[in-house]
Parts: structure tokens; sequence; C-alpha cells
């Protein structure tokens, strides 16, 4: 506060100057109120994209209100009302606890809400009666370490491992024997109680069983059996994509091309489809567990159907998936191949990968359609496109290598056909040691210009692998930053580059090499693999009785 005093004035006066207060740039969303309509036509069109993915959502809950209204009716009348009177409401907490999704499921669960409710009343009736026997003064005593001893014992049990499908009807002893037991004692007819709850709970059960079977039902089985199709196809495209991603190349001599693949690894499609499959093991194993609980429908119209196998073809397929993940790992990985390295292979590649994606749909067609085709032919083509992979790796193996070098190629050549041209004729020696000499004097003395065009593009594409290499070495050591590539240009400047840099080249060399063997040796592991799916699709078929037919 600054001030001036005036001199001449009878009264002091002061002068306040008041800085002024800056203008601060306010948040973008402090400077508009939030559009309260925008969010609502979002949230709508989520709510829109999440039904249209699963009609099935829409008539499930649609449903659980119908049951509900139906068992609610019994209290809106007077006449039932009279009937039943107020634990009538014990049928609408059955049906908003009993509806499930599928209809297995709803068996499942109905079965432990009536065998825990059965066990309760009766435990409930029993111990009653002896509290009542027993007098006034030891009744709530007994009352109260009957409680104690239900709670104790129900929750352990519900632990054990073998009787953990069984943990809803164990919560239900619990929770109805205290109900019936605590109510009859104040009421003083425990018997009575217990029976009209029971009553209740069994009208609200078969409400809720009547509306989930009769109006669009919802099978497990059904579900179980799209859900592993489903898969089947997954991989395969998973597969298609992983091996067509990794032949093409887009964009590899980019400098940020890694940073981008790794940045969207997790949300390529073909990605998140075997993810799916990987995570679809709990529910593959709930629906098989619920669908046991159906009676025989649609398709699947015998008695004690193998939907355990079902689980086990999930589990080999995702055997099978996991080779799948690890290819998509070498797809990202941050050394690759050399594109040219990576066309030599291209064709057996694609060949044997193409062969073994139609036999992966053809087992989930065959599941589909519930039809068991012979597939020799296709097993036998998947094989053959398979060694001749392996016979390409084996042929082109000095690729592989890092130290590999075409002069010492061309003399070990000369020396090979030494030994094989060797008789033990003296005038024959004589004669072909001249010829060698001289195709030797050739090989020395004939200029770059006057090689042959297959030697030329030869010496073409090794100058372009070893240009590639030297690209991704510098990728290599300067990720993330790309400030050693000034560097790394000053170090071939000083005359360091043959004696730091080359053994580094020769070493990433050997390391590209590598990931282009293990992609190959992973879809070879992918072929062995699928021999083990026939075989648990074949005997998927015996057991649930699919129709022959000849492929």
């Amino acid at each position: 506060m600054n001030g001036k005093k005036g001199s001449n004035s009878a009264t002091d006066s002061y002068e306040i100057n008041i800085p002024s207060i800056p203008k601060t740039q306010l948040p973008e969303t402090m400077k508009k109120p939030r559009d309260v309509r925008f969010s609502c036509n979002s949230w709508m069109l989520d709510v829109w994209e999440f039904c249209k993915q699963d009609k099935n959502r829409v008539i499930f809950s649609l449903k659980v209100g119908l049951a509900v209204l139906l068992v609610s009716l019994l209290i809106l009348f007077q006449a039932p009302y009279q009937i039943f009177g107020t634990n009538i409401i014990w049928s609408i907490l059955t049906v908003a606890i009993m509806f499930e999704y599928t209809v297995g499921a709803t068996f499942n669960r109905g079965f432990n809400r009536a065998l825990g409710s059965v066990l309760a009343g009766i435990l409930a009736v029993i111990v009653a009666q002896i509290a009542l026997s027993s007098g006034t003064v030891a009744e709530p005593y007994i009352i109260g370490v009957s409680i104690f001893l239900i709670g104790t014992v129900t929750s352990f049990m519900k632990l054990w491992p073998s009787l953990a499908p069984y943990e809803y009807g164990f919560r239900v002893i619990l929770f109805t024997y205290c109900l019936i037991i605590i109510s009859g004692y104040r009421m003083g007819s425990p018997i009575v109680t217990a029976m009209d709850r029971l009553y209740s709970i069994a009208i609200g059960a078969i409400v809720a069983v009547l509306v989930n079977v009769l109006v669009f039902p919802i099978w497990a089985g059904e579900q179980l059996h799209k859900e592993l199709v489903s898969s089947f196809n997954s991989v395969a495209d998973s597969l298609e994509e992983c091996v067509r991603k990794y032949i093409e190349d887009e964009g590899s001599d980019d400098p940020d091309f890694f940073k981008s693949v790794i940045d969207e690894f997790p949300d390529e499609p073909a990605y998140k489809k075997c993810r799916s499959t990987l995570n679809s093991s709990a529910k593959l194993e709930s629906l098989a567990t619920s669908a046991k609980w159906e009676p025989p429908h649609g398709r699947f119209r015998h008695f004690f159907y193998p939907w355990s196998e079902y689980v086990k073809v999930g589990a080999v397929l995702r055997y099978c998936a996991y080779e799948v993940m690890a290819l998509h790992g070498v797809l990202h990985s941050e050394i690759q191949a050399p594109y040219n390295l990576r066309l030599t292979f291209q064709k057996e590649i694609q060949e044997a990968t193409s062969q073994a994606a139609q036999l992966v749909r053809c087992l989930g067609n065959d599941i589909q359609d519930m039809k068991k085709t012979l597939k020799a032919s296709l097993l036998n083509g998947v094989h053959s496109s398979t060694e001749r992979l392996q016979r390409a790796i084996d042929m082109h193996s000095y690729l592989l290598a890092s130290t590999y070098d075409p002069m010492k190629d061309r003399s070990s050549r000369i020396i090979d056909k030494l030994s094989h041209v060797f008789t033990p004729t003296l005038s024959d020696l004589t004669e072909q040691l001249a010829n060698l000499e001289s195709e030797g004097d050739d090989l020395s003395t004939t200029p770059v210009s006057l090689n042959t065009p297959s030697e030329s593009l030869a010496s073409q594409q090794l100058d372009s692998y070893h240009d590639t290499m030297r690209k991704q070495c510098k990728r290599l050591h300067s990720w993330p930053s790309r400030e050693v590539d000034t560097a790394f240009d000053h170090e071939e400047l000083q005359g360091g580059f043959e004696t730091n840099v080359i053994p580094r080249m020769k070493a990433l060399e050997s390391t590209a090499a590598l990931s282009l063997a293990t992609f190959t040796s992973l879809i070879i592991e992918f072929v062995a693999r699928l021999d083990h799916l026939v075989e648990a699709v074949d005997e998927l078929s015996k057991l649930a009785k699919f129709k022959d037919e000849i492929l």
C-alpha cells in the first residue's frame, strides 16, 4: 500500500494503488459448461452398440422383468395375498437371486436354492422342537449355539474344492436357517413359518424356470458351441494376419517404425482375437458346467452330451494360440530380419501358413455343422508345406549365418569340385587340374562388370542386405534417442568403423537372422500342435455322434 500525505489539508488523505490481477488462462473444461446433451447422446450410442453385439442381453433383461412382475401380482391382488400373506415376498427374492442368463445356469442355481432351502427348513424344525422341549430358559441358548454351528460348518464346507460348485447352496442353508429359526422363536410356530416360506420359495422358483425356458430360451450349450467355433476362426485369422504383416515391408526403414508398432501392438485386431481365445478358458468351463443341467434341445438331442469335450478341445486350441502369440512377439520385436532375407522364404512361409489356417477353419466348420469329415488330405498338405519350409531353411542356411562371404563360398565350391572330379588316372588328373586353374584365373581376373546377371543380382541383394543391417544397427544403438546417429557417422570418419562398428554389425546380423529362424520355427511348431487339435476334434465328433462326411 502506497500513500501520499497532503501538507496543507486539515485531514490526512491516502492514495491506495491496487495492482491489477493478471488474466490467467482457464482450463478448457472451466470455460464452457459441460454439454449434457452431447454426453447423453454418446451414452445412448454406447448402449445401442452394446445391445447390437448380443441381442440376448436385451432378451434376458426383459425376461427378468417379466418374471418379477408375475410374482409381484401375487401381492398386488388381494386374493392370493390373503392366502400367502407377507411370506410371498420370498418369491420375489427367489426370482431375483435364481434367474440367470442361460437356462442351464438357472437350473443349477435353482437346484442349489431348492436343496439349501429344504435342508435349512428341516434343520430349523428339528432344532426348534428340541429348543421348545428343553424349556424357556435353555431355548435361546440352544438356538444361539445352533446358529453358530451352522454358520461355521457351511462356511467351511463351501471352501472345500470338490464342493465349490455348490457354494451358493451353502449360503442358502445359512441365511434360510437363521431367518426361519429366529422368526419361529418370536412367532412361536417354527413349523408353520418354515412351510409357508418353503411354499413361497417354490412358487418363485417355478416362475423363474418357466419364464426362462418358455420365453426365448438362451441355452448354455448353444452358447458354448458358438464360442468354440468363434475361437477356431479367431486363431486362423490371427495367424494369417500376423504372417502377412511379417512378410510385407510396411515402413520398416522409418526411424519411428518400432516405436509405432509397439504402441499399436495391443490395439491390433489380430492380437485382440488371439488374446480373447486365450482368455476364454473360464467362460468355456462355466458354459460347460451350465450346459450339463440342460435337457436335450435343438441340435443336442441326446442325453449326457459330452460338454466336457468342448472344454478339452478349447484347451488344445489355446495350446496352439500360444504359438500365434509368440509369432506376434517376433513381429513386434525391435530386432527384425532384413526384408530381402524374409523374401527368400516368403513362398514357403505363406504356403505353410495358408494350409495351417485352412485346416483350423475346417475343424471349426466341422464343429459348427456337427459333421465328421476325413481331413487326411488337408493334414497331408499341411505336413508337406511344412517339410518344404524346413528344406528351404536347410538349403539357405548360409543366409542365416553372419559369417557368410560370397568369395569364400566361391573358393569352397572350387575345392568341392576338385574333390568330386578327382580320378586315379594321371592324364585325367593333369587335364582336370588345368581346367580348374583356368577356371580360377577366370574368377580372379574377370571384372565386376562382366559378372553374370545372377551374380550381379546376388551382389546387389548382398549390398542391400548389409545396407539394411547398417540402418538397423544404427536404430538399435540409438533407441530411443536418435542423437547417436551423428556419433555413429563421426566414428566412421575417424576410422573406427572397422574396429568398433563392424563387430557389432556382425553380431546384429546374427541376431536378426535368428529372428527369422525363430519365426519359421514357431510356424513349424504350430503345425506340429495341429495334430493334437485334430485328435481332440475327432474324439469330440465320436462322443457327440457327428454325421460322417467325406471331404
